[in-house]
């Protein structure tokens, strides 16, 4: 589709040059007028993967909207003097469609996670969100995807999130998403928020974009994927000084 956005090359990576509330209202607007659509939210992580994976690469270029997802990436935009206006993440995203598919009484899809994690999901989102119509969930443990897609293609959802990880979430719904006019969209560790397993950030560090500092103080075993972050900075300057 052409994307009623500004594209953002980052890398190789065409982002988004949108605030979260244009974002949320294009997706409103999808999603009444029952498009299909495809999600990426992206950080470094995914940006360098990208590089190293074609396939990958080619998945996320056919998707409709890559959004900023960490603060690296509006980083790297501003190193190469074509600035983003601020992060779209993918737990704030899932949340904000929630709570309009809760308003809109719309129907969902969940899928991923860990069983436990799944059924916690389900638990909130009733208690939060109770007019939303939960049109099917699956946890992330499965080796045949036919049972679920026949089951999102029978209940047609307007929304899919789909909690995989990368580049198994995106492999997923570029091989599944047309069997419904759903939102589709990638949202990585989100259920673990949502369940309650996993606490996010308080204010205070996300408002200062330290959040991936306090997600390393309380999980010590992140250390090596957050190497990914000045990887993917020294490679953007890397693009800023041979495009002089």
């Amino acid at each position: 589709m052409s994307t009623p956005f500004t594209q953002i090359p980052i890398l190789g990576m065409n982002f988004i040059k949108a605030t979260n509330t244009a974002f949320l209202e294009q997706i409103k607007k999808d999603s009444l007028a029952h498009k299909n659509r495809f999600i990426v939210t992206a950080n470094p992580e995914i940006v360098l993967a990208a590089q190293k994976d074609s396939k990958f690469a080619d998945i996320i270029a056919h998707a409709d909207y890559t959004t900023a997802d960490g603060i690296g990436i509006v980083k790297g935009a501003r190193i190469l003097n074509t600035p983003l206006p601020e992060r779209i993440t993918g737990y704030d995203t899932m949340c904000s469609l929630l709570k309009w598919a809760n308003e809109q009484h719309k129907k969902v899809y969940f899928l991923g996670a860990k069983p436990a994690v799944i059924t916690d999901v389900l638990k909130n989102v009733h208690a939060n969100y109770p007019s939303i119509n939960i049109s099917g969930f699956h946890d992330g443990y499965f080796n045949d995807d036919a049972t679920i897609i026949k089951e999102i293609s029978d209940t047609q959802p307007d929304f899919v999130f789909i909690a995989l990880g990368f580049p198994k979430q995106e492999f997923f719904i570029a091989k599944n998403r047309f069997s419904s006019p759903s939102i589709w969209m990638g949202v990585g560790g989100s259920f673990d928020v949502l369940a309650g397993h996993v606490k996010r950030a308080p204010d205070f560090w996300v408002n200062h974009h330290i959040e991936w500092l306090y997600r390393l103080l309380k999980e010590p075993s992140r250390f090596f994927r957050m190497l990914a972050l000045p990887k993917y900075l020294l490679l953007v300057y890397k693009e800023k000084f041979t495009k002089k």
